[in-house]
């Protein structure tokens, strides 16, 4: 009789030899974000954060996209991609960023700032981005916050801890949106100061979502892929790592035998992971695969007006 660990290592490997026939059959591409498990990751043809991502949606040939990510990252790929399939594992995978933004409440906050220029954070949903002036994403929200001219008032949604960031970084007064990140504000800065202390030889290093004192703490700060990229070009062996943990794995493989610590919460659970990222499963890849839903579909006058702050970022990208 098999064990329980057997049977899963078994309906993994199962799992996976499916979803590698099904990308053949479907002509699909599997975009993966640096925050999902790390037996998703290596199936993943890209692998990367936001920008990354949207890029690749944007150049890829494949007929069906596949997109093991959040809900706003499928929809920013059907946007993109409108002649595309679209497929997002489970539909309930959200974001609080998101979800702290309706798009009716953006509208009468924007009454208060006439004139003003809407500057979204990707994490937003495709009502919210339709009107905006232009999005960004954690690795180029300062290059475009600073191609704006100098007069220019602007409303900064809905992050207000990458909003605060970048105005210490570019000097810019901006009106901010109050949403922010679950994940990332549940780091400890008691916890991490401790942490810091026991392993005085560690860099901390943090996404810019995080709390202000978080950053202010913090050796380096950057989007997820630019943490990643300074973990293998950093001669330090050791790093704190205050975002979400799923980013550990590309880390360990692209700058092996360096250590890792996970920023802790304030508490003892796992909330620094993301419960929305950890939504999906090979499971459920599989059988969006198979079943080829749920899908992502978007009204075209809004996906229009969607796309054009998204062309802007892209173009200064």
């Amino acid at each position: 009789m098999l064990t329980r660990q057997k049977e899963k290592e078994y309906s993994n490997d199962f799992f996976k030899n499916e979803i590698k026939r099904l990308r053949r059959e479907l002509n699909a591409v599997i975009l993966v974000h640096f925050y999902q498990e790390p037996e998703i990751q290596d199936l993943a043809d890209y692998i990367g954060d936001s920008l990354q991502l949207s890029q690749e949606a944007a150049k890829t040939d494949a007929e069906v996209i596949v997109f093991a990510g959040v809900h706003f990252m499928a929809e920013t790929a059907k946007i993109l991609n409108p002649a595309k399939k679209v497929l997002l594992p489970d539909l309930d995978a959200g974001c609080s960023l998101a979800e702290g933004c309706p798009a009716h409440l953006l509208e009468k906050f924007k009454e208060k700032y006439p004139g003003y220029v809407v500057v979204t954070y990707i994490n937003s949903t495709a009502e919210v981005k339709a009107i905006s002036d232009y999005i960004c994403t954690s690795s180029n929200a300062e290059k475009i916050v600073k191609s704006l001219p100098a007069d220019t008032g602007i409303i900064f949604a809905p992050d207000r801890n990458l909003g605060k960031y970048l105005i210490k970084k570019t000097g810019r007064d901006m009106v901010l949106w109050q949403g922010s990140c679950i994940v990332h504000e549940t780091f400890s800065e008691r916890k991490i100061i401790k942490l810091k202390l026991e392993n005085p030889d560690a860099l901390l290093i943090a996404h810019p979502e995080c709390e202000e004192t978080i950053l202010d703490k913090s050796d380096f700060i950057g989007s997820t892929s630019a943490l990643l990229k300074f973990v293998v070009n950093n001669s330090a062996n050791k790093f704190i790592v205050a975002t979400e943990p799923g980013i550990i794995n590309q880390m360990k493989k692209k700058a092996s035998g360096k250590i890792f610590i996970e920023a802790p919460p304030e508490t003892g659970c796992s909330c620094n992971e993301c419960p929305y990222m950890r939504l999906n499963t090979l499971e459920k890849l599989y059988k969006c695969m198979k079943d080829g839903k749920p899908e992502i579909n978007i009204d075209e006058e809004l996906r229009i007006n969607a796309l054009l702050p998204i062309q802007r970022m892209l173009d200064l990208s």
